[in-house]
């Protein structure tokens, strides 16, 4: 049996596991990732996670293959071009390199929202399709896409963004500068914007805390202004996804983060309005579900990309 090491980099917490080719978690563990000190300390605690399941992995003689990595930001051939507003100096850093020297061992990196859905495709909801998308609803809206048994993010790996879709041209501002993207409609931040502005004024914008726990137990309370922003909330989603059926026609769509997990009300809801957009001929392979993975997806996906490497070295060298 063959394992990888897989490390989720998050702005908070550097979550880390030694993993099997079945998916198996033989040893876990949660770091802080120190984003509030230097670019160097991260990368020095990315380190001591790696050697920690090293040490350990080695006393009992595992074969191990490399170390996958899912980070924020735009990555391209290992170089972590920018685009991961919450590490320090996250940008121009060829994090695979640096680690592989450090550490004597391969290391692939690729961003979390990529690696989240390739674990879905290699361990959880979607295995055993060929194309599935997959799509995490929080802050901001993540993307993945696998074509063809393959992790796609377009010319080198630039793409992808499936948050920064247009669904409404005249629509709200979005943090990449443009209007009307997915995210700026559909995600978890929107929810919370649109909920707040339709209780203003009254005594329920007077709680501890909004969010979208809150949201969604109004909703199934049957609160007004809480069933108004969830009927958007799902109508902008719903057009996204219809769209992304349209052009991939995906055997899988996968929908993950935390407010997917409210319910199955949640994907029934998405199910039926997206199916009602999306063409007959496009869709009719299509099924929609909830993320499987939860919290563990970003490591899974991580040695999820160490074993697709070997797997696709081994095929190569089997026709030479």
């Amino acid at each position: 049996m063959n394992y990888a090491i897989g490390l989720d980099l998050g702005g908070t917490n550097i979550k880390y596991a030694l993993v099997d080719e079945d998916g198996s978690i033989l040893y876990e563990s949660i770091k802080p990732t120190g984003a509030d000190g230097s670019r160097e300390l991260v990368i020095n605690n990315l380190e001591d996670c790696v050697k920690e399941i090293l040490t350990w992995a080695n006393d009992k003689k595992l074969n191990i293959l490399g170390v996958g990595i899912g980070t924020p930001g735009v990555i391209d051939n290992g170089l972590i071009l920018g685009g991961a507003e919450n590490l320090p100096d996250w940008e121009s850093l060829p994090l695979g390199g640096i680690l592989s020297r450090k550490l004597n061992i391969p290391v692939k990196i690729d961003n979390d929202a990529n690696l989240m859905g390739l674990a879905e495709v290699r361990f959880g909801n979607a295995k055993g399709t060929s194309d599935a998308i997959f799509l995490t609803i929080g802050t901001g809206v993540g993307g993945a896409m696998v074509l063809n048994g393959k992790l796609y993010g377009g010319h080198r790996n630039r793409g992808a963004e499936l948050g920064h879709v247009i669904v409404d041209v005249n629509g709200e501002k979005c943090s990449c500068g443009a209007n009307g993207c997915l995210e700026a409609h559909a995600s978890t931040s929107a929810l919370i914007r649109d909920y707040k502005k339709a209780i203003k004024g009254t005594k329920k914008l007077k709680v501890e805390k909004i969010d979208g726990k809150l949201i969604v137990n109004r909703y199934l309370e049957k609160e007004e202004a809480a069933v108004n922003v969830m009927n958007r909330h799902f109508d902008y989603l719903a057009k996204g996804i219809a769209g992304f059926i349209n052009v991939f026609s995906p055997q899988k769509i996968v929908i993950g983060g935390g407010i997917s997990e409210a319910g199955d009300f949640y994907i029934e809801n998405l199910r039926e309005r997206t199916l009602s957009l999306a063409m007959k001929e496009t869709s009719v392979f299509t099924q929609i579900e909830a993320a499987a993975l939860g919290n563990k997806a970003g490591f899974l996906g991580a040695v999820a990309l160490v074993f697709d490497y070997h797997e696709q070295l081994a095929k190569v060298n089997s026709l030479i």
